[in-house]
């Protein structure tokens, strides 16, 4: 059976200080056939040229300069220009495991797999924080764990629904030990042909939600491996961190209510049911969550810019 070749996408957006992380990680993987597609989304730091230079140094690397445009153009841009038979996304200032490819690629070969779901290390960030707290510098080397692919446990399914919800923790009778949890695109592998046409929504935040979403409706078969293979690092620029509540909250509806809109016309009641439960419905709670949260900012805001008798007549 013949090598397949996978495309990572790594959307590039002010990230000098995690970008050469980042892209050493994926100079370092065990599988070669790769290509490294690269969206300079308008950087005004170095990111552009740290680009440039391993380029130069690896044809594999490829490099798209463009206007800013948000991280939803660029990754349209990239799955446009991708020519591997897989896709994988990488997040510049979040890195891989070295096996990730090679890992992802032998399952996808052996099950003849649409999607190839494995898991993320998110306490790296808080590790280095503590390091840094404490004055102790930075590993020169990250240790990873080797593995034998051919040993990995893995479940292989024709039915993504049962497995796929937003819920951290199980409901009664789900599946525990293979869930595949959340929807980031950063940890799964994809069929580069059951994407293609698939966009990610321009102009919003957790553009995740609805891309995710419609590509649970393609997918025929999935492996689902239970093992930390990307490294999530949440830099200081992340609009998750940084960006305020209210627009926040605003993005999320969106969002929301463009996946929404996708199953009311795709899916079919089985699909709708399920994407209801396990994702819908968490999204909504989240949404109620933050929507009361700022009506009680809003309305301590109300007290003290308009005193007393309009905050009471309020209530």
């Amino acid at each position: 059976m013949s090598i397949i070749s996978i495309s990572i996408i790594i959307p590039v957006y002010n990230v000098k200080s995690y970008l050469n992380r980042c892209l050493d990680s994926v100079k370092s993987q065990t599988f070669r056939e790769w290509e490294a597609i690269c969206v300079d989304d308008g950087s005004t730091d170095s990111s552009g040229e740290i680009l440039e230079r391993y380029a130069a140094q690896d044809t594999r690397f490829k490099i798209i300069h463009k206007s800013n445009e948000g991280l939803s153009a660029a990754r349209n841009d990239a799955i446009a220009q991708a020519t591997g038979e897989y896709i994988i996304f990488l997040d510049s200032d979040d890195f891989l495991h070295p096996q990730t490819l090679e890992i992802c690629s032998y399952m996808a070969k052996r099950d003849d797999s649409d999607l190839i779901a494995y898991t993320y290390v998110r306490a790296y960030r808080t590790r280095m924080i503590i390091r840094h707290t404490l004055h102790i510098p930075e590993p020169k080397r990250i240790r990873f764990k080797n593995y034998t692919p051919e040993k990995i446990p893995s479940k292989i399914t024709d039915d993504i629904f049962e497995f796929a919800s937003e819920y951290s923790h199980p409901q009664a009778g789900d599946p525990k030990k293979w869930r595949v949890k959340h929807c980031q695109v950063w940890r799964c592998m994809y069929r580069t042909a059951m994407i293609r046409d698939i966009k990610f929504v321009k102009g919003i935040w957790f553009e995740d939600i609805p891309w995710w979403s419609e590509v649970l409706l393609c997918v025929r078969k999935t492996t689902i491996i239970n093992l930390p293979l990307y490294y999530y690092y949440p830099s200081k620029i992340s609009f998750l961190l940084n960006s305020k509540e209210h627009i926040k909250t605003e993005n999320l509806k969106k969002a929301i209510n463009a996946a929404e809109a996708v199953y009311k016309e795709k899916a079919d009641k089985r699909q709708f049911e399920r994407w209801e439960r396990n994702f819908l419905t968490p999204f909504k709670k989240m949404l109620a969550r933050k929507e009361e949260c700022l009506s009680r900012h809003l309305s301590c805001d109300s007290t003290i810019i308009e005193g007393p008798e309009k905050a009471t007549q309020g209530a």
